[in-house]
């Protein structure tokens, strides 16, 4: 049973209801993928792609919400959630994993949704293969920003050979509960608006995690990745693979983010050519988490 949301039906709240999962073989790895549930065969498909240190899980409400316009995916990247590491993973290589992932599933462009890291891997996917994308919804997309900010300095820490085992590892000594409340301020705007049993499956998902022998190393190759993008040579960067998408692109920042500086909204509207902007003022990292009706009411204005 999972621990995240251990049953479906009216009674639980729609961020911790279950979707069936599976294991599929990709890239030498088996990714554990979930399907939204009591979805129509003939709907167009769908990839959710989750962030450094999130799983397929941070898609539960959204995929719900979408479920009647929308037949979709949500892996658990290598080095997250419920599949092991394989490798060193990145940006590029989470890009790679979700090109053969795509290409095992589906014989038509699907509708890509990405959030932090997991929208910098969407978008390297949709320049390398702009065949499989129909269109692309980016949340608080981990693009290279030129301001330097304390979560900068973070995963500039966490990217330091060093230094990033270290800083984990300190940071895995301190009490659970205040970890927890922690990563809950990291990542929400306001996480005192979270009702009881979604705040509960969060904080068993986890006690989980602290058990995955590989989160440190993936955090660290995460960080790393998402370092090296903010350094590459400006044609070589996340922003030249951005200005070459030309599917429709929905963009949503949230003004309480504390891990993308939700000012860099309007460059990212000028880059993409066909770019719609959703800006949630009260929103933090994780807009499909924390606003999910809103984030679904603009992707069905997208494809309309």
């Amino acid at each position: 049973m999972d621990s995240y949301g251990p049953v479906t039906g009216d009674a639980v709240p729609v961020e911790v209801q279950q979707w069936p999962e599976r294991r599929v073989p990709v890239a030498g790895v088996d990714l554990l993928v979930r399907d939204v549930p009591g979805t129509a065969p003939d709907l167009p498909p769908a990839l959710f792609v989750h962030g450094l240190g999130g799983s397929s899980l941070n898609w539960t409400a959204l995929g719900l919400l979408l479920n009647d316009r929308i037949r979709g995916i949500a892996p658990d990247l290598p080095g997250f959630g419920r599949t092991p590491l394989a490798g060193v993973t990145g940006i590029p290589e989470q890009a790679a994993v979700l090109i053969r992932l795509l290409e095992r599933e589906y014989d038509e462009p699907v509708h890509v949704f990405g959030n932090s890291m997991g929208g910098a891997a969407s978008v390297a996917l949709a320049a390398q293969r702009p065949d499989l994308v129909a269109s692309l919804t980016l949340i608080s997309p981990a693009l290279p920003h030129p301001r330097v900010s304390a979560s900068a300095l973070w995963f500039t820490a966490l990217a330091t050979p060093r230094l990033g085992p270290v800083v984990l590892e300190r940071t895995a000594r301190l009490p659970f509960a205040q970890r927890f409340e922690a990563s809950l301020a990291l990542v929400f705007g306001d996480p005192r608006s979270l009702r009881p049993e979604v705040r509960a499956a969060y904080e068993a998902e986890l006690h989980r995690r602290d058990t995955d022998p590989w989160g440190r190393q993936a955090t660290v190759d995460g960080a790393r990745s998402i370092l090296r993008s903010s350094l590459a040579r400006p044609r070589r960067s996340l922003w030249a693979d951005a200005a070459g998408v030309e599917c429709p692109v929905l963009l949503i920042y949230g003004g309480r983010d504390r891990l993308v500086d939700a000012r860099i909204r309007l460059k990212a509207q000028r880059t993409f050519p066909n770019a719609h902007l959703l800006y949630l003022p009260q929103s933090g990292h994780v807009a499909q988490m924390e606003h999910p009706e809103e984030v679904a009411r603009a992707f069905r204005q997208l494809i309309a």
